[in-house]
């Protein structure tokens, strides 16, 4: 049964869509640090937020979008990575689930991501009207706290973060039977840094400043970009 559950996808592709994927999340992530000092603007009052993000106009939301469609891409990779027939065969339990974490990880960030797209804008709108009334304007940015609160942190970052992490240690567990001890040790050391930064919004939740947990997030990602780059490459030489 399980040897029926795979996807040959030509190997030399794959590999490349690993290293794609790993350069193609950095980009927008760095436009966003550049034009709206993203992730830095996450701790600003609401306000304030709003009003930086109205004056982005559609470039910045065509930026979120793209951030969102680079987290929507994991999906895809975590499928064409894991579910090969060697894999299914040798350890069913460790690529199916890497599988399916990497899915479920994938749409929990693009959740949160996309709240940028979809509605962000329309608080941002009503922030910066220049007839909309105070209560008005203190609504759009109650509604933007909760939503960054339950879409952002919780969905997006939390859960899909752990997720992440999740996909990641498993994969990383399968490049360790195959002998890939330097994947697997950088993998290994990636999920460390994500589940540390996981309890940014348990800190904020509790009341607490979590800078120091969003270090161990940023460290994270770069770990990330670092093992699906490694990865990619290994994928593409296991060819030869």
């Amino acid at each position: 049964m399980a040897e029926q559950i795979y996807t040959e996808a030509p190997r030399p592709f794959t590999g490349a869509a690993a290293i794609a994927t790993a350069i193609g999340f950095n980009v927008p992530f760095a436009i966003l640090g550049a034009t709206f000092e993203y992730p830095d603007v996450l701790r600003r009052p609401a306000g304030e937020v709003l009003n930086l993000f109205a004056q982005g106009g559609a470039p910045l939301i065509l930026t979120w979008h793209a951030f969102a469609i680079s987290a929507l891409a994991l999906a895809p990779l975590a499928f064409a990575l894991t579910l090969t027939r060697n894999r299914v065969s040798d350890a069913p339990g460790l690529a199916i689930g890497a599988a399916v974490a990497g899915a479920l990880s994938a749409l929990a960030q693009a959740i949160g991501l996309f709240r940028w797209v979809f509605v962000v804008p329309g608080l941002a709108r009503v922030h910066t009207d220049a007839n909309a009334t105070e209560e008005a304007k203190r609504a759009a940015e109650y509604t933007f706290d909760l939503i960054n609160q339950y879409g952002g942190v919780a969905i997006g970052e939390h859960l899909g973060q752990l997720l992440l992490a999740l996909f990641v240690v498993l994969f990383s567990a399968m490049q360790w039977r195959e002998r890939k001890r330097i994947s697997a040790v950088l993998g290994f050391v990636t999920v460390g840094a994500i589940v540390i930064g996981t309890n940014e919004g348990l800190a904020l939740a509790l009341g607490q400043s979590g800078e120091e947990f969003a270090m161990a997030t940023i460290g994270g990602f770069v770990g990330l970009t670092l093992w699906l780059i490694a990865t990619g490459i290994g994928t593409m030489r296991g060819v030869r």
